[in-house]
């Protein structure tokens, strides 16, 4: 979902398409009022990683990396590029000012 696959529907080359029944549940979630709440939360997630010159994914791992609470940062890439890619997030981890996280942080507003 981070990478903005879904924002605009479900593609017709992703696995939701291609295995429908099997990721039924998710798919019926993906088209819930929660699910487009969501949807929405990335969409203004990536005009933060934009503004600072990645993609919501390197954003999102970038996040997690500065998150004083993080010891590890597992990337979940399945093919090479998407490796390459996530590794970008490195350059956006001295973008992540205090006044870029509270911005994300209103986005994301799920803070205990």
């Amino acid at each position: 979902m981070l990478t903005g696959k879904y924002n605009d529907g479900i593609p017709s080359d992703s696995r939701f398409a291609t295995n429908p029944e099997f990721f039924k549940n998710s798919i019926e979630a993906l088209k819930s009022d929660e699910g487009q709440a969501k949807i929405k939360k990335v969409k203004e997630l990536t005009k933060i990683a934009e503004k600072l010159g990645g993609s919501t994914t390197q954003l999102a791992l970038a996040w997690a990396a500065k998150n004083p609470n993080v010891s590890t940062v597992i990337l979940g890439a399945t093919k090479p590029e998407q490796v390459k890619d996530n590794c970008g997030a490195l350059k956006l981890l001295e973008k992540l000012t205090p006044e870029v996280m509270e911005e994300i942080e209103k986005i994301l507003d799920n803070k205990p």
